[in-house]
């Protein structure tokens, strides 16, 4: 997982996208505070593909499965900025 703020990735922009496309998670902070978060479609689709499974199921537990996926990309912290 990446951290970068809202500044250098409108400045790098190419930079963060080449690592989306790598399968990085991109943590975007604004002041400090995250505000959003840049991922690949291919992940966004399985998050949602196994959201609504746990729905269906009736066990969706929404931060169970957010802290499965970030353990995914902890060990991706290559292009780690913290400004």
């Amino acid at each position: 997982m990446i951290t970068a703020t809202a500044t250098d990735i409108q400045n790098n922009f190419g930079k963060y996208l080449q690592a989306v496309q790598m399968g990085d998670e991109i943590i975007i902070l604004k002041n400090g505070i995250e505000v959003a978060r840049l991922i690949s479609k291919e992940s966004s689709v399985s998050f949602l593909t196994d959201a609504l499974t746990g729905v269906l199921k009736q066990d969706y537990n929404d931060k169970t499965i957010r802290a499965e996926r970030a353990k995914k990309y902890e060990s991706s912290d290559r292009y780690k900025c913290n400004s």
